[in-house]
């Protein structure tokens, strides 16, 4: 078993202002799809200003939604006792499903403006994603956030505090969702695929890999399992499970190319 590096989460202090590590990764998540985007975006027929408008519309429906995902969704009952939390973003808390269904308002309010099918712009989207999510991981490892559960494994870690090793779920995570979910989808989506293939791909993909790290992942404390002994972070995946397997249904069928067209 290894022991936990302890990590400042805080990178660069200047005065009173701190620069943190977790939000390090998030500005890289962003960077990295504007960067993917564009490199697609010729292929696409979208232009520039397009792109900048996809990634600033994406990164509030992040924030804004992970946020209002994470109060509702694992803290509803401080919320009721304490109406203010909500916007004590200070204390932390962001939650991948709130940030999807952030991305999604986001993507259907740009399609509008765009004259575009919604899911032709969510199909340009979805392969852009994963690599933010790896970051972002990241960036719970060196917060030291998300333990996994106690294991004897040898590449377990000892947190500090405690003795019993523990497995480094949030790096699962982060290879998972992050680099092998990425890898997948930017391949199959290498040349021209039906409306809806790439969505479905990315949500039948993230929802699978999802429920599975959850297995070496230690529920929320004030949580803990819910019905059929599963975390909340799985329940949130099944409607991703259906959602993805549907999608890609439909795609069989048929269906013009996302974005070329137009």
């Amino acid at each position: 078993m290894w022991t936990y590096p302890d990590i400042d989460p805080v990178a660069l202090q200047l005065g009173p202002l701190a620069l943190r590590w977790y939000g390090i990764t998030y500005l890289l998540a962003f960077t990295t799809a504007w960067a993917l985007a564009r490199r697609r975006s010729v292929a696409a027929g979208q232009s520039r200003e397009w792109v900048d408008d996809l990634i600033f519309y994406g990164a509030l429906g992040v924030v804004l939604g992970g946020r209002l995902g994470y109060v509702f969704f694992y803290q509803f009952d401080r919320l009721l006792a304490e109406p203010t939390y909500l916007f004590r973003i200070w204390e932390g808390g962001m939650s991948f499903h709130g940030g999807l269904l952030g991305v999604i308002v986001a993507l259907a309010w740009l399609a509008r403006r765009s004259r575009l099918p919604f899911l032709a712009v969510a199909d340009f989207t979805a392969p852009l994603v994963p690599l933010g999510l790896g970051f972002g991981r990241l960036g719970n490892f060196i917060n030291g956030e998300l333990p996994g559960r106690i294991t004897e494994a040898p590449w377990g870690l000892v947190y500090p505090g405690e003795v019993l090793a523990r497995h480094p779920s949030s790096l699962y995570q982060a290879i998972t969702e992050g680099l092998v979910l990425f890898t997948a989808l930017w391949f199959l989506t290498a040349k021209p695929r039906p409306l809806g293939f790439a969505s479905g791909a990315f949500l039948l993909g993230y929802g699978l890999l999802r429920f599975s790290t959850e297995f070496f992942r230690t529920p929320d404390p004030h949580l803990g399992f819910l019905s059929l002994g599963l975390t909340m972070g799985q329940w949130l995946c099944l409607p991703m499970l259906l959602g993805g397997l549907g999608l890609l249904l439909g795609a069989r069928r048929g269906g013009k190319p996302p974005l070329t067209q137009s």
